[in-house]
């Protein structure tokens, strides 16, 4: 049935994927093994995301199913071992752009992919960025933005970071739709990522993580 899960998942048949997890949790089917294939399943339509034979509406699909499937699993998981976790991230949306789409596409997958992540919302100040760096220890920071008004709030982030002392602490990626290498560069930021898939990728080479895509 695992395999039917991770096909199910794959094909985004919603109703089905969720009926296979409730019938493996019935048998008393280990919810780590049940999570484990979820995630095999996210890192094959990632892999199709990444060679352009998916797109934006199946990764939403996708995280939908997940979000229900976590939702059924996590009550199961009481008494369970913690899983060690591949890094902790903050991200947001910049100030002054509250697009999200994208952002939580980013959040879910580094989520799947074993991060922690700490979801600061949209139009989120510098400040607010780093205090919760500071208050998480994390050491990396997501910063989004759809708008090219994001640049800005971005390099301010970024430079504020450098004050904060925390610049040689915290690994900085960015994304959004008009963010390229130029905008990187501008910015200070040490990476930028066109999708999810690129996000996942650098998060993973910066901690040294196993690459599942």
């Amino acid at each position: 049935m695992i395999e039917d899960l991770i096909d199910s998942i794959e094909n985004m048949k919603e109703v089905e994927a969720v009926d296979i997890v409730n019938s493996l949790l019935e048998r008393g089917t280990d919810p780590l093994i049940v999570l484990d294939a979820c995630r095999e399943a996210m890192s094959i339509i990632g892999g199709k995301f990444e060679r352009g034979e998916s797109f934006i509406p199946e990764l939403i699909m996708a995280g939908e199913i997940m979000r229900q499937i976590s939702g059924i699993v996590k009550p199961h998981l009481v008494g369970e071992v913690e899983v060690q976790k591949a890094g902790k991230v903050v991200i947001g949306t910049v100030q002054g752009d509250i697009h999200d789409i994208a952002k939580d596409i980013v959040v879910f997958m580094l989520d799947i992919n074993g991060f922690e992540v700490i979801d600061l919302g949209v139009d989120v100040s510098s400040q607010a960025f780093i205090d919760k760096l500071q208050e998480e220890g994390a050491s990396i920071l997501g910063l989004s933005g759809f708008l090219t008004m994001a640049f800005e709030p971005m390099k301010q982030t970024i430079d504020n970071l450098s004050a904060a002392g925390l610049r040689d602490k915290v690994k900085v990626m960015i994304g959004g739709g008009p963010v390229d290498e130029g905008v990187k560069i501008y910015t200070g930021a040490d990476a930028w990522g066109k999708d999810a898939v690129a996000a996942v990728k650098i998060a993973k080479a910066w901690t040294g993580s196993k690459d599942r895509m």
